[in-house]
C-alpha cells in the first residue's frame, strides 16, 4: 500500500507548472525596473518587480518564480543575503545577478551563492534576454529532471517490491543455466535458501524425469511474444516433495527491454547473456483438475469407471476387435433384491454393500478388463480380446462362485447374488449399443428365471418374455382405457402459510389389484419401454388439470412433473414437453420439470443442453433428490435450474440428529448463493419442520401436510389454507 501511495504521490509531486515564464526584477531604481520589465515582457513573460530585499523575499516565499533578476546592491541588504536565505528556505528559483560593479570578485561571490548567471547592469538588451531565457530553460530542465528522477526511484522501488513479494518464483539464469537471481518466493515454495541456490545449476531443483523438458524451458533464447509459451514441469522441494509448476521464460538479450544492460558498439550482434523467467505453482490446480477428471469419468461411491468412461472403452474395444478380428465379451450385472437391503437397512449399508460387491467382482477379472457402475445396483463388465464365448462363461462362473461367500457390512452378514447377462461381439451384436442391449435382455431373462445366475443372449430371449409381454399389454391397456390417474402432493410455504405448488404423481387404478403406486409399475415400464407412453400421458394430464385450475381462479399454483432418465434420452423430449403446454394454452412458468441429480451426473452435457432449451421457453426446472451426488456441484453453476429439492433421506436424519444438519445447511447455502429456491421433501413431523426452518428452508412437501390426493382434494386443501389465512 505504501509503495503504491508513494508512486502516486511521485506522479503528483510539485505544483502544476505554469506555461508563461514568471520573472521577478529586484532593483532599487524604478527606471531600471521599468526598462528591464518592458524589455522582458515583450516576449510574453510575466514580470513582477520589487524595490528592496525584504519585498523580494516575501514575494519569493508566496509566489512560484522561474527567474529572479537581482541587483546585488540594495538599500536594505546585499543581494547575496537574499540568495543565502533562498538556500535555507528551499526556494527553487534561478537567479541572474546584474550589477553596475564590474569587479570580478562580485561575480564570483554571486555565483558561489547560487546565481546561475552574472551580467553587467548596462549590458546589451539582447544579452539580457538571452541570459534570462537560458536561466528559464535551465531551471525548467532541472525541475523536470528532478520529477523524472523521483518517478524512476519510485518505479524502481515498486519493481523491487513486486518482484520480491510476487506469489510466483522469479529467477534469472546465466548462459550456462546457473541461478543469478531468485526472489524470496523460492524459500516458501521449495524450502531452499536463496543464497544456497545462487550460482547453482537449475537441474538441482528439477524432477529427474522432467530434466529434458526443463532444458528447453530454462534455456529459452527467444524474446517478446514468441517466448511466452507455457510448459509444465515438476520441481523438487528441499524436503523432496514434488510440486508442479508452469514455466514462462523471457530471453535476456541486449535489447530495448534492457533486462540485462550491456554496452555494445552500434551494429554489433546482440549477445545472449542469460534467461529470465517465472515459475508459478500449479500443484493445487493440478490436483483439482485430476479430481474433476476423476469425478467426470468415475463413480464416486465404488471408484469404478462410470457409464461415460465405460462407453468410451467399449467403443474402442469393438473398433479394435473389428480391425483385428478379435472377440469382445460384455456382461450386464444386476444385484438381486438389492432394493430390499436399502429399504430394510438404509442407504448407508446399501452403499457399503455396493462397494464390497464391486471389490470382490473386480478380483475375478483380468488386468485389462473394465468393470463399470451404470447406476443404482447395475454394473457392466467389458472383456476385450477374449479367446471365445466360453471364456466369458468361465469368468461368469468365477464371479457367481465368489458371491457365495456372505458380505459383512455394518456387523451384519448379507448374502448377495447377481443376475448376469452375457453378449459377445461379433456373434450376438456388432455395435456397442446393441451389445449393451442384448446383455441387458439376457440379464432380465435371468431374473425372469429366478435370478442368481447367468445366461448368454439368444434371439429367442426377445420373443419369450411372456410375463413381460403380459405386463406390457396391461400397461398399454391401462393407458388406453384411462386406468392411470394423477394424484397431487401439495408444496407448502410455511412462512407465508400457502400452497405454492403441487407435484404430480402417477397412480394405476388396477381393476384387480386396486390403486398401485409408481414404485410398483414404473421400473417395469422402464424395462419394457412403456415409460415413454406413460410420460406422455402424465405430461398431458398434468397440463390439462393445471388449465382447469387456472380457469377456476387458482392462478398462483405451479405443477411439478417428474421426467425419467429414459425419457430424457429421447431426441425430441423438448418438443414432447412443450406440446401439451401449447395445447392447453398454459403459461410455461406454471409447469416445473423435475429431473434427478443422477441424470445430471450421468450425462451432464446432454441434460444441460436440453434443460437450457426448456428454460428458453419459460419452463421452470428443479433437481430432485439433491445432495445424494455431491459432485453435481461442479455443474450447478452452468445448470439453468430454478429449484433444488433436498432429498428426503436428509430430512429423515433430522429425527436422530436433532435440529443440526450440516448437509441441509450446506444445500440451503448453495441454493441461496446461486439465487435458487429450495424445497424439502418427505417432511413428516413437526420436529423436521422446525429444524428445516432453522436452516432457512421454508418450502416443504410431505405427509405432514398432505398425502398425494386427487385434484378435487387439492382444491379443498387450498381453500382450507386460505380460510386459515383470513382468520
Amino acid at each position: 500500500m505504501e509503495i503504491g501511495k508513494s508512486l502516486f504521490l511521485a506522479g503528483k509531486a510539485g505544483p502544476a507548472a505554469h506555461t508563461v515564464a514568471r520573472v521577478l526584477i529586484v532593483d532599487d531604481e524604478p527606471r531600471i525596473r521599468d526598462a528591464y520589465g518592458a524589455l522582458l515582457a515583450a516576449e510574453g513573460r510575466e514580470i513582477l518587480t520589487c524595490a528592496n530585499g525584504a519585498d523580494a523575499m516575501a514575494r519569493l516565499g508566496s509566489t512560484e518564480i522561474d527567474v529572479m533578476v537581482l541587483d546585488l546592491h540594495l538599500p536594505d541588504m546585499h543581494g547575496t543575503e537574499i540568495m543565502a536565505w533562498m538556500g535555507e528556505a528551499g526556494v527553487d528559483t534561478a537567479v541572474v545577478v546584474f550589477s553596475g560593479d564590474d569587479a570580478i570578485d562580485s561575480a564570483i561571490l554571486a555565483l558561489r551563492r547560487g546565481a546561475c548567471e552574472f551580467i553587467r547592469k548596462h549590458a546589451d538588451p539582447e544579452e539580457l534576454i538571452r541570459t534570462v531565457d537560458k536561466a528559464i530553460s535551465r531551471r525548467r530542465l532541472e525541475r523536470e529532471n528532478a520529477r523524472m528522477t523521483a518517478r524512476l526511484e519510485e518505479s524502481e522501488r515498486l519493481h523491487r517490491f513486486l518482484v520480491e513479494y510476487s506469489p510466483d518464483i522469479i529467477y534469472t539464469l546465466d548462459p550456462e543455466g546457473r541461478f543469478v537471481f531468485l526472489n524470496r518466493r523460492i524459500e516458501s515454495l521449495l524450502g531452499y535458501n536463496r543464497g544456497e541456490l545462487i550460482g547453482k545449476h537449475y537441474s538441482l531443483i528439477v524432477h529427474p524425469l522432467d530434466l529434458e523438458q526443463a532444458r528447453s524451458a530454462f534455456a529459452e533464447r527467444r524474446v517478446g511474444l514468441r517466448a511466452t509459451t507455457n510448459q509444465e514441469i515438476r520441481l523438487r522441494c528441499r524436503n523432496l516433495d514434488v510440486r508442479s509448476f508452469e514455466n514462462r521464460t523471457i530471453v535476456a538479450m541486449l535489447s530495448s527491454q534492457g533486462i540485462y544492460q550491456q554496452e555494445v558498439d552500434e551494429g554489433d550482434a546482440k549477445r545472449f547473456v542469460g534467461t529470465a523467467g517465472v515459475l508459478r505453482d500449479i500443484t493445487e490446480r493440478k490436483h483439482a483438475e485430476e479430481t474433476i477428471s476423476y469425478q467426470t469419468y468415475h463413480d464416486l461411491l465404488t471408484g469404478l469407471p462410470n457409464r461415460v468412461l465405460f462407453r468410451d472403452r467399449l467403443n474402442l474395444a469393438i473398433s479394435q476387435a473389428r480391425r483385428r478380428g478379435e472377440v469382445v465379451g460384455l456382461m450386464y450385472i444386476d444385484l438381486d433384491r438389492f432394493k430390499l437391503v436399502n429399504d430394510t437397512h438404509g442407504q448407508l449399508e446399501g452403499d457399503e454393500l455396493l462397494k464390497s460387491f464391486a471389490r470382490r467382482v473386480r478380483e475375478c477379472l483380468r488386468a485389462g478388463d473394465t468393470m463399470s457402475r451404470q447406476g443404482g445396483d447395475e454394473f457392466t463388465i467389458l472383456l476385450p480380446d477374449i479367446a471365445d464365448a466360453e471364456a466369458v462363461r468361465t469368468i461368469a462362473e468365477k464371479i457367481t462362485a465368489a458371491l457365495k461367500t456372505p458380505f459383512t457390512v455394518g456387523g451384519r452378514d448379507f448374502r448377495c447374488t447377481a443376475s448376469i447377462g452375457i453378449a459377445v461381439f461379433p456373434d450376438d451384436a456388432e455395435t456397442p449399443d446393441h451389445l449393451l442391449r442384448d446383455a441387458d435382455i439376457a440379464m432380465c431373462q435371468v431374473k425372469v428365471q429366478g435370478k442368481n445366475g447367468f445366461l448368454r443372449y439368444t434371439p429367442e430371449m426377445s420373443r419369450n418374455h411372456s410375463e413381460r409381454v403380459d405386463l406390457d399389454n396391461e400397461l398399454r391397456i391401462a393407458i388406453e382405457s384411462g386406468q392411470l390417474t394423477l394424484h397431487y402432493q401439495p408444496q407448502v410455504d410455511i412462512r407465508r402459510g400457502r400452497v405454492t405448488g403441487v407435484e404430480a404423481l402417477v397412480r394405476w387404478e388396477h381393476p384387480e389389484r386396486g390403486l398401485l403406486g409408481p414404485n410398483t409399475f414404473i421400473p417395469l415400464a422402464e424395462e419394457g419401454g412403456l415409460i415413454f407412453a406413460i410420460s406422455d400421458w402424465v405430461l398431458n394430464e398434468a397440463c390439462r388439470q393445471q388449465a382447469s385450475w387456472i380457469k377456476r381462479g387458482i392462478v398462483d399454483l405451479k405443477v411439478a412433473v417428474n421426467i425419467s432418465p429414459l425419457e430424457f434420452t429421447r431426441a425430441d423430449i423438448v418438443e414432447r414437453i412443450l406440446q401439451p403446454i401449447r395445447t392447453h394454452q398454459l403459461p410455461p412458468e406454471s409447469i416445473e420439470i423435475e429431473i434427478t441429480e443422477n441424470m445430471l451426473m450421468d450425462d451432464a452435457e446432454t441434460v444441460i443442453a436440453k434443460v437450457q432449451e426448456l428454460r428458453t421457453h419459460g419452463l421452470r426446472i428443479s433437481i430432485d433428490d439433491f445432495g445424494t451426488r455431491f459432485s453435481s456441484l461442479n455443474y450447478l453453476r452452468r445448470f439453468p435450474v430454478n429449484t433444488i429439492k433436498i432429498d428426503q433421506s436428509f430430512v429423515r436424519d433430522l429425527e436422530t440428529t436433532g435440529s443440526q444438519s450440516p448437509v441441509i445447511s450446506a444445500i440451503v447455502g448453495i441454493a441461496r448463493g446461486f439465487g435458487l429456491n429450495v424445497l424439502a421433501e418427505g417432511v413428516e413431523t413437526e420436529c423436521q419442520i422446525d429444524a428445516l426452518r432453522l436452516h432457512g428452508c421454508d418450502v416443504m412437501q410431505g405427509f405432514r401436510f398432505s398425502r398425494p390426493v386427487p385434484p378435487e382434494e387439492v382444491v379443498r386443501y387450498i381453500a382450507a389454507q386460505q380460510a386459515l389465512e383470513t382468520t
